[in-house]
C-alpha cells in the first residue's frame, strides 16, 4: 500500500512533521516495513524515518510509538537473517543456479 493511501497526500513533504510521522508509523505497523523500506516509499532518508519515529512520535502519539518500536526491534533481530539470505542468493545467480 503507497504512503498516499494510507494518508491521503501525494506528497510525502505536505502537511506538518506530525502528520509524517503518523503516517510513517501506520505505513511500518500496516506493513511490517523495515525503517528502508519506508523512506523509499516515502521518499525520505533513513535518518529522517529514524528520527520521526524514535523521537517526534515519541511526543506525539505514545502509544503508535509503542507498536512501531516492537516491529524496529523485530526487524532489528532479524537482520543478520536478512542479510544472509541477500549474500546467498547473490551468490547463487552469480553462479548460476
Amino acid at each position: 500500500m503507497s504512503h498516499s493511501k494510507i494518508t491521503g497526500m501525494n506528497d510525502p513533504m505536505t502537511g506538518s512533521k506530525q502528520e509524517r510521522c503518523v503516517s510513517l508509523a501506520q505505513y511500518i505497523i500496516e506493513n511490517n516495513a523495515t525503517v528502508r523500506t519506508a523512506g523509499k516509499v516515502f521518499g525520505i532518508s533513513k535518518s529522517t524515518v529514524h528520527q520521526d519515529i524514535t523521537v517526534r512520535l515519541a511526543r506525539i502519539n505514545p502509544e503508535l510509538h509503542r507498536q512501531v518500536r516492537k516491529i524496529l526491534e523485530k526487524n532489528k533481530l532479524e537482520r543478520h537473517i536478512r542479510g544472509g539470505l541477500a549474500t546467498k542468493r547473490k551468490y547463487a545467480s552469480a553462479n548460476g543456479n
